[in-house]
């Protein structure tokens, strides 16, 4: 078995069927996913630990995060996904780790936004310019048709990077130097970065679907506190699982019951029933779980017509 390099593995994850894939597992009732270990390496790095597993396949995630790696002109995320036939014990594949971080977080974005945006055209702000803004940009434009894009980064030459990549992807894109005149344009927001610090402070629109995909640890922010109390208050939130309850730093930070809030998969199993009505901004946080590795592995294994034993 030869591993799937990055270029590999993302051609056997294409945006539409792996959200497709991913709300098939949330309704899987086969599915387990043990806590994640995560293992301190340094002051800027942890090893992550992600297994989990479903009726046919198991697989487990090992990857690195090291925040100061651009520094060194390294990714900050390093790793492989192992996919396993769950009857045999069989090694099917191995999965490049970040490109499997990078598309499965877009999708499950994507599938986020089918489901709970207040609207379904306009204008799309990316806030940070690296892999997880990167990948957005191609999955909202793939999944969600946008056309326009802003894109701000702390890093011009970053930002005027990926505007190049949106334009030729045949995108109307341009960089934001003014986070929040571009926010108030945009009903589509992704803050994709590793911040520490505050970088939203201003109140999303009210047809707004904002995705949060930074600040995945206690430690990290994006969006100020008020904002986030202000959202609870008179938009909606929503968050990818209940690992969020102890990882998402924007709402913790702002002193909010994150237990409260519905997740992606009460979305997805409460959909024949009747939905909230539209209020106000969603507000989607998304901190990571291994089911979406798992779910990537299922959309891996059926684009490739490997056959896991039943």
């Amino acid at each position: 078995m030869t591993p799937l390099d990055p270029r590999h593995t993302a051609d056997a994850l294409p945006y539409l069927l792996l959200a497709q894939e991913i709300e098939r597992l949330l309704n899987d009732t086969t599915v387990v996913v043990p806590p994640r270990l995560v293992q301190r390496l340094s002051d800027q790095g942890s090893l992550f630990v992600m297994p989990a597993a479903d009726a046919q396949l198991a697989i487990t995630k090992l990857i690195t995060f090291v925040a100061d790696n651009p520094a060194r002109q390294l990714p900050a995320i390093q790793g492989d996904v192992v996919v396993f036939d769950a009857a045999n014990g069989k090694r099917l594949c191995m999965l490049d780790g970040p490109t499997v971080t990078a598309r499965r977080t877009a999708a499950v974005s994507l599938l986020a936004a089918q489901k709970l945006a207040p609207r379904l055209e306009g204008k799309l702000l990316l806030v940070g310019a690296g892999v997880q803004a990167r990948a957005h940009l191609q999955a909202f434009a793939e999944g969600l048709g946008v056309t326009q894009v802003y894109v701000h980064s702390r890093s011009h030459a970053s930002a005027q990077a990926l505007v190049n990549e949106a334009q030729a992807m045949g995108l109307q894109a341009q960089t934001a130097d003014r986070v929040d005149e571009a926010l108030a344009e945009c009903c589509w927001v992704v803050t994709a970065t590793t911040a520490h610090q505050v970088v939203m402070r201003s109140r999303p629109r009210a047809d707004a679907f904002v995705c949060a995909v930074g600040a995945f640890t206690p430690a990290m922010v994006e969006w100020a506190p008020e904002v986030c109390v202000d959202l609870a208050e008179s938009g909606q939130v929503v968050v990818d699982t209940r690992d969020a309850d102890h990882e998402a730093g924007d709402l913790l930070q702002a002193g909010l019951d994150v237990a409260q809030f519905p997740c992606l998969q009460d979305v997805i199993r409460q959909e024949t029933t009747e939905r909230r009505p539209h209020i106000g901004p969603v507000f989607f946080k998304s901190c990571g779980w291994a089911g979406w590795d798992l779910a990537a592995a299922r959309c891996v294994v059926r684009t490739m017509g490997m056959q896991p034993t039943d």
